[in-house]
């Protein structure tokens, strides 16, 4: 059991900050780098990591471990065969408009949910902070930081990829939800996108009338 809950960490480190290093591992978990290597190797037996070589100037060359595509299946995925198969009826049923009226209708009732959650709090960072939370429940790893001229808000996972990749309209959707929810008081624009092969969605949130408006 305790062999699975460090696997699991590990799994959860390579998804939330990207390849590193059995030593960078080791420090997280709190054990030597050659104790991560060996759970590490565990996983590349299960073709859920890879590695991947570095080199920089002199000295050593270092190796990174990153997650395989077969690893996205060890986080939720709350839409499988069955929703992508509905969205295929629901488009040949009623062509592209309903499509759209669907994605619309899932969108307004987002953006309800989440604004009766902010409007409860008055500054821009507890609301980020709020979505991050209501976005991590709802299965996509989000989290936040501050930065020079606003927030970077990121998601590591996307449990409606599947849906996504049949459909960019959910992402359009989704985007449009969250320049909604901080208009006018700040701006929304995607910085990394899993579809075009990020390993993460990121979202950079601006205050309206900072240096970069």
């Amino acid at each position: 059991m305790k062999d699975k809950k460090t696997l699991d960490q590990i799994l959860h480190y390579l998804k939330t900050e990207g390849p590193l290093t059995a030593g960078d591992l080791g420090k997280r978990l709190n054990i030597t780098s050659m104790g991560a290597r060996g759970h590490l190797e565990k996983l590349m037996d299960r073709a859920l990591v890879d590695t991947t070589t570095i080199r920089s100037g002199v000295g050593r060359p270092r190796k990174t471990w990153h997650l395989t595509p077969r690893a996205q299946s060890q986080f939720p995925d709350r839409h499988d065969q069955l929703t992508l198969e509905m969205i295929i009826s629901v488009k040949e049923i009623f062509g592209d408009e309903g499509l759209t009226q669907l994605i619309e209708h899932r969108s307004q009732s987002s953006e309800r949910i989440y604004q009766e959650k902010l409007a409860v709090h008055s500054t821009l960072a507890s609301k980020i902070a709020t979505l991050a939370k209501i976005r991590t429940d709802e299965g996509y790893m989000a989290s936040y930081s501050k930065e020079d001229d606003g927030f970077l808000f990121i998601e590591n996972h996307c449990p409606i990829c599947a849906a996504a990749q049949a459909c960019q309209g959910f992402c359009r959707s989704e985007l449009q939800v969250f320049r909604t929810l901080f208009t006018p008081e700040a701006t929304v624009n995607r910085t990394e996108y899993i579809l075009d092969g990020a390993r993460r969605c990121a979202y950079r949130i601006e205050p309206t009338g900072s240096p970069n408006q």
